[in-house]
């Protein structure tokens, strides 16, 4: 496929207009890669395949008229395509990983080579239950990992993701809610929780009420006092929020939506900040998805695989979706079906298929058996330690819009510092890439105008993170000198050049067009 150039266009290659070309316009061992379409050629192939004979009748009138169109290579062609595509990749292995609220944490080797034990890589959903009784104690080993850090009785494990746990949630919500007999329609969420608070609850079916937030960046507690009613079903909040921030009145807010009747649903992709240092339990939290990948080193991106157990308060826990793993007689079993339920369970129905995402199931657990309950803790009194030093180290020369702390897992910073100097937040981003780094989130959140959010992870040594430091300080005092030679047209030194990545988001253009191909034998 062609990324869409409009705008500034993407150069081909990396030579700087000031450099000598190279002959073969790559430079030094960066590889200008082509589409693997385009190495390919139709008389190629890696594998010897011997002629097989097919019977006509055997196919059905489905005999292929076109030739397949798959690139032929070489196998040491296949292998240099994708090495070059994974050096054009940047990872927390390649360097330290900015990008605020998504928490880029180290995925230990250890967590790989258990979840590629056959045990628990070869198995299959529709085995008997007596087979995979070892599959069913890790789940139910990790489901009690999750309930003690959280102080919550109850775990739905099948959600595949973050946002997949919070429409778990305001189901199990919704349901006990229809239990009482009662129609709240209207879900409650601060304007400083993540994006997918008020989508997810939206597509749930109800109406979804704003709450500001004060000039300190925490929810406005009086103002959510001022919008609760027999009408609200739930707040959605995320704690820490989105601006680094814990809340201080979250017990309070927990009591208040509790008064009215409403549960209190909490967003927990930031669970790593606090995790082995409070339990959202005994903050009055009802329900809480946990993004596996975040706080417990599970690799995610690319759109999965992924993993968002849901968390439950006692009084949400009977509606729970299937399945339900449960202890019968000595072993473990699955119940899939409504009719072999315990007498108390209300299940809302289910959210996927089979049990969940047994690959990250297995990392997790490895992780937390690895690092123990001080560990976890220390994992993130390290991540918080981390931000906070970013914080204080970059504030004189960054403006900080919540400079005066303390922040949890990031540090959030704004525009004003770039204020008259001709570079934009987009320019200070894209300039950090010929620096060797990945830039730090963007606009958001969006309560802050131009935010720039930095989570550094627990996994960085104070070397590492010093460096980084020391560059940003560096580019700062070149834009307040109205030295902007780094920024503008920026970043020169990536693979590809920047790109108007506002065409390119609203009119992509995702196709490609092979080459002229020799028609099938009439």
């Amino acid at each position: 496929m062609t990324m869409n150039t409009q705008g500034r266009p993407t150069a081909p290659g990396t030579i700087e207009l000031n450099e000598l070309p190279t002959i073969s316009g790559d430079r030094g061992l960066d590889h200008e890669e082509p589409l693997i379409f385009e190495l390919g050629r139709a008389s190629v192939t890696g594998v010897d395949i011997p002629e097989v004979q097919l019977a006509e009748e055997h196919l059905g009138g489905l005999r292929r008229q076109d030739v397949i169109g798959l690139p032929g290579l070489s196998e040491p062609e296949v292998v240099r395509h994708y090495v070059r595509l994974s050096r054009m990749n940047y990872a927390i292995d390649s360097g330290l990983y900015p990008l605020g609220s998504c928490t880029m944490k180290h995925n230990p080797r250890l967590n790989e080579k258990m979840a590629r034990l056959p045990a628990f890589a070869d198995i299959h959903p529709l085995q008997p239950q007596q087979t995979v009784q070892g599959a069913f104690e890790l789940i139910s080993q990790l489901m009690k990992w999750l309930t003690t850090l959280t102080g919550l009785p109850a775990v739905a494990m099948s959600p595949k993701a973050g946002a997949h746990g919070e429409l778990c949630g305001l189901l199990a919500i919704r349901a006990a809610i229809a239990a009482r007999g009662e129609n709240r329609p209207r879900i409650l969420v601060p304007s400083s929780a993540h994006g997918t608070n008020p989508a997810t609850a939206a597509m749930a079916g109800f109406e979804v009420d704003e709450v500001p937030a004060t000039k300190d960046g925490h929810v406005d507690a009086d103002a959510l006092q001022a919008k609760l009613g027999p009408d609200v079903a739930a707040i959605m909040l995320t704690n820490p929020n989105t601006c680094g921030l814990f809340e201080p009145r979250v017990k309070e807010m927990a009591d208040a939506v509790h008064a009215v009747g409403g549960y209190f649903y909490c967003d927990g992709a930031n669970f790593n900040a606090i995790a082995g240092r409070v339990r959202p339990g005994d903050l009055g939290i009802d329900a809480m998805h946990i993004n596996l990948h975040k706080t417990f080193s599970t690799p995610h991106g690319g759109g999965g695989p992924g993993a968002g157990p849901v968390v439950l308060s006692a009084a949400l826990a009977p509606f729970a979706p299937l399945p339900l793993l449960v202890h019968d007689g000595g072993e473990l079993r699955l119940i899939e079906d409504r009719a072999a339920l315990p007498k108390d369970a209300k299940p809302f129905g289910r959210m996927c298929a089979f049990h969940g995402q047994m690959g990250m199931f297995t990392r997790a657990l490895t992780y937390m058996l690895s690092h123990g309950a001080d560990g976890i803790r220390q994992a993130s009194e390290d991540a918080v330690l981390s931000a906070n030093y970013i914080l204080a180290s970059l504030k004189d020369v960054m403006s900080a819009p919540f400079a005066d702390g303390p922040c949890m897992h990031e540090a959030l910073f704004d525009d004003s510092f770039l204020e008259g100097t001709g570079v934009t937040t987009l320019d200070f981003a894209k300039a950090m890439i010929d620096e060797g780094y990945h830039p730090m989130t963007m606009y958001f959140p969006l309560v802050v105008h131009g935010a720039m959010l930095i989570e550094p992870t627990e996994s960085e040594s104070k070397e590492s993170v010093d460096r980084f430091i020391h560059v940003l300080r560096t580019m700062a005092g070149e834009a307040k000198r109205r030295d902007t030679t780094r920024f503008h047209g920026a970043p020169r030194l990536a693979f590809r050049r920047r790109l108007d990545e506002t065409a390119a988001a609203r009119k992509p253009i995702l196709r490609w067009k092979p080459r002229d191909l020799p028609q099938a034998a009439e």
